[in-house]
């Protein structure tokens, strides 16, 4: 039989193809070429050459940007996944990664501190940002039994309009509207470094999201930690039963996933961005759990799915430009995406069926009993009878 991750394997694949062909004839209908709309997605990212490029910039000056673009992805959707992993839902990493950015920006971020100092700092206290907020959210679900969704979902206005707040009245920027822009010293990406007389952003994210998925992989395959996580997910009564402390794995999940949701945060506003828009939440930290389910919640997986899903979303603007369509489209795609990827535990669950039926089949002809010429007579047996679904008189 196949195993349940080349099945899911099929699926995912399968779910992707059907998403960008439903795309396809969207944009057939809108009168435009579907292949060269998706050759400008690539485009946009990096991973296609453009018919020309500005003074300094090159195909790799887009293909570092869209790494950089990236980086935040990767780490909330591992967010996304631990809190599954323990059958827990959090719908709170944007308003996590609000947190652990503002906190971050206005701690480290308008510091006169070296980077050598403030890039490490600003690190730390996005973890920690992020891991205070989600320890709370699942010790919300531990003592009192609130539903981690609607406690995330709240926490989310109360950070996005607190933190906007601050912003408007401390921290903002009269021209942009946005927060003042944080010291090139605390942000965590080389931004426009020269290289060969071309221009790049140089991610310092990206390295901790390749040792991150492979910490999270390691934790969930190889520790007792990640089978306890795994156990309370699966059935909290059982766990319970084989003396696995549910209220300290519900707490230490979330409290990890808010982690990542917060290096995700501080990867975002002082990475990719330098500053923060206020009463602005942005859809990271949803499009994560499409990563999420389109990855299975694998580490792995996770990190293949963010980097199909950030190239539809970070190559819309140039697909938007060059095709003559709405950016909006690639949201379409993404919403295409997260559907099909939502019907992949139904879809696995017809092919695990049939795989069964042929099993059964196959076992009905080769079994014992079948005439062969070295089987058993078992004909006429009580057991026998039993087997192939006969009742005994």
């Amino acid at each position: 039989m196949i195993s349940s991750r080349k099945r899911f394997l099929r699926v995912a694949v399968g779910s992707v193809l059907i998403s960008l062909l439903i795309g396809a004839i969207v944009i057939l209908i809108l009168g435009k070429n579907p292949f060269s709309a998706y050759y400008n997605l690539l485009q946009g990212c990096g991973l296609a050459p453009k018919a020309k490029y500005g003074g300094g910039r090159s195909m790799f000056t887009d293909l570092s940007s869209y790494i950089d673009f990236w980086t935040p992805m990767i780490f909330a959707a591992l967010s996304c996944a631990v809190a599954m992993k323990a059958g827990l839902f959090n719908i709170g990493i944007s308003g996590q990664m609000l947190t652990a950015g503002f906190i971050a920006t206005v701690t480290i971020g308008y510091s006169s501190l070296p980077g050598v100092i403030a890039k490490p700092l600003v690190i730390l206290i996005g973890c920690a940002a992020g891991m205070a907020v989600g320890a709370l959210i699942g010790f919300l679900k531990y003592r009192f039994n609130i539903n981690e969704v609607v406690s995330s979902i709240m926490i989310n206005y109360i950070a996005e309009y607190i933190i906007s707040f601050f912003i408007q009245t401390n921290f903002i920027d009269p021209v942009s509207r946005q927060s003042v822009n944080i010291h090139d010293s605390a942000r965590l990406t080389f931004h426009q470094i020269v290289l060969g007389g071309y221009k790049y952003d140089l991610p310092i994210g990206f390295l901790l999201a390749i040792i991150a998925t492979i910490v999270v992989k390691f934790i969930f395959d190889k520790t007792v930690l990640g089978y306890e996580l795994k156990a309370v997910g699966a059935n909290r009564t059982a766990a319970k039963y084989a003396g696995i402390r549910v209220g300290r794995s519900i707490v230490l999940s979330m409290a990890i996933s808010g982690a990542l949701a917060g290096i995700a945060g501080v990867t975002y506003y002082l990475g990719y961005f330098a500053s923060i828009q206020p009463k602005v939440l942005i859809s990271t930290g949803y499009d994560a759990i499409a990563v999420c389910l389109l990855g299975n919640s694998e580490p792995v997986g996770i990190f293949i799915a963010s980097f199909l899903i950030e190239i539809i979303a970070k190559g819309a603007t140039y697909m938007s430009s060059q095709a003559g369509l709405e950016s909006e489209i690639a949201s379409v795609i993404t919403g295409l995406i997260l559907l099909a990827s939502a019907c992949n535990v139904f879809f696995m669950g017809i092919l695990e069926k049939r795989e069964q039926e042929r099993a059964e089949k196959a076992k009905g002809i080769n079994g014992p009993g079948s005439g062969g010429a070295n089987a058993p007579d078992t004909e006429g047996s009580p057991d026998t009878e039993d087997r192939r679904g006969g009742a005994k008189a």
